[in-house]
């Protein structure tokens, strides 16, 4: 090897020197904050996290709030309408109950009326249908008053046919029938039917003096009119001339 090569080597890789040939030097010392800096970064540090802290919550109550005015308005608004939802429907409910009360005292009526025409109906026709019978009764009225039997035989049919009449006559009470009594009662064109007028001072003018055909009454309809005799006041001149003739 010659000295070209040899020192190329030694440029190539070189030596390192040993540790204990190389100089260290002496670690420097780092200055030391004094009390003055030691409280002004303190207070800086103590400072800049207050401004911090306050200013997140701050913003955080505003937002809360604003968002719980919402909820409420929001529930305000909702209340306000079921409010009125509720008045429509009570309103609706008043109008239901008195359309119900209506229409229960309109069937009442109803009801109450279709059973009066029935029962009047049903009268009419009772009624329609006994007075076809009052000839019946009026002739065993005249037979009992006219024929006088003679023998015994006579005497017992008279009896078998008043026995019937009786219970003719029964079976027409038992129906609501009852005759007119109008002798002496004031004369009622609602019952009466005035066939002869008698003058006479024995009875007050417009009185009941006879019947001549008996009325009936079937409870407060009047199947019959009574056929009677009515008294009026007797003519002055026949008064004078009675009068005169007695003295």
């Amino acid at each position: 090897m010659n000295e070209d090569q040899v020192s190329l080597e030694n440029q190539t890789n070189p030596v390192s020197p040993e540790a204990g040939d190389i100089p260290t030097a002496p670690p420097e010392e780092t200055p030391q904050p004094t009390d003055a800096v030691l409280e002004g970064q303190s207070g800086e540090q103590s400072e800049s996290p207050e401004i911090d802290v306050e200013a997140g919550p701050v913003g955080d109550e505003v937002e809360e709030e604003k968002s719980s005015e919402e909820i409420i308005a929001i529930l305000q608004k909702d209340l306000a309408s079921h409010r009125q939802e509720l008045a429509e429907q009570s309103e609706q409910l008043d109008s239901v109950k008195k359309r119900y009360v209506a229409l229960a005292a309109e069937f009442d009526n109803f009801r109450k009326r279709t059973q009066r025409e029935k029962e009047e109906q049903a009268k009419v026709i009772k009624g329609r249908t006994i007075t076809e019978l009052l000839p019946v009764v009026d002739n065993f009225e005249r037979a009992r008053t006219q024929i006088k039997p003679n023998s015994d035989g006579e005497n017992l049919i008279h009896k078998s046919y008043q026995g019937v009449y009786k219970n003719l006559v029964d079976s027409l009470k038992s129906l609501g029938v009852a005759p007119m009594r109008p002798e002496g009662k004031p004369f009622d064109p609602k019952y009466h039917e005035a066939m002869l007028r008698e003058p006479t001072a024995e009875y007050p003018e417009d009185t009941v003096i006879e019947e001549l055909v008996r009325g009936y009454l079937l409870d407060d309809i009047v199947l019959r009119h009574s056929m009677v005799k009515v008294a009026v006041a007797p003519e002055e001149g026949v008064e004078s001339g009675e009068e005169d003739t007695n003295s």
